[in-house]
């Protein structure tokens, strides 16, 4: 029987770390929003990512990663941990307080765990696993409090604000399937650097394009031209 590894003083430091950085974000988003279109901040997003990325690798003097397989890997790993979540939560959360989206976002668990019991032979849900979750998600609903819920109540029947919350939940399940496909880079041998790197620079080679079609200058000019208008 293979031992679980287990988490140390260090693993737990980084996890809430994470947290920390990862529900901010959630707040610039929805500032961003007032000023911003939806596809420039995830482009942003990544691609400052990407150039600070890049400098580290340089700064530990590690190879920029190579290879047809694993750059395909990178986009593949860009696409549905970085595009699609990033784009689905933004545009959510044009319709959703940023409160409700982590709510929802936080059903990231939920999805993992259901993708890696049909995806992996090692990974099967179990009641522990499905306890933690619920645990999880209960204890985020309290932190965030019962005014996140505020706007949801008024407009549940409104379409756009179903839609929102279906692209916060698709978000989700999108990590949930990066969360299993990232395996593949462990045993591809790369380094976590490399793989951070890689996926939010394929990932900003993928937004360019449409990021830049959809700044629309004269659009953003007309708006800031007339005063109190978002």
């Amino acid at each position: 029987m293979t031992q679980q590894p287990s988490m140390g003083p260090v693993e737990w430091l980084m996890l809430i770390l994470l947290s920390v950085l990862w529900g901010g974000s959630f707040f610039f988003m929805k500032v961003s929003l007032a000023e911003l279109p939806t596809l420039t901040i995830v482009f942003s997003r990544v691609a400052f990512a990407a150039i600070t990325l890049g400098l580290v690798l340089k700064l530990m003097g590690q190879l920029l990663p190579r290879g047809f397989k694993l750059w395909r890997a990178f986009f593949i790993m860009g696409l549905i941990n970085n595009l699609l979540p990033f784009s689905l939560l933004v545009w959510g959360m044009t319709e959703l307080s940023s409160g409700l989206a982590s709510i929802l976002n936080a059903t990231t668990p939920v999805f993992t765990i259901l993708v890696a019991h049909f995806a992996t032979s090692d990974e099967r849900i179990s009641a522990n696993k499905i306890v933690g979750v619920i645990l999880g998600l209960v204890g985020v609903a309290v932190l965030i409090g019962v005014d996140a819920f505020s706007g949801f109540s008024q407009s549940l029947l409104a379409m756009l604000a179903m839609l929102a919350m279906l692209a916060c939940l698709g978000a989700s399940l999108s990590y949930g399937l990066a969360a299993t496909y990232g395996r593949k880079f462990k045993t591809m041998q790369v380094k976590p650097a490399s793989v951070a790197f890689g996926q939010v620079t394929a990932s900003s080679l993928l937004l360019l394009p449409v990021a830049c079609l959809s700044i629309a200058p004269g659009r953003w000019l007309y708006r800031r031209s007339i005063p109190g208008r978002l």
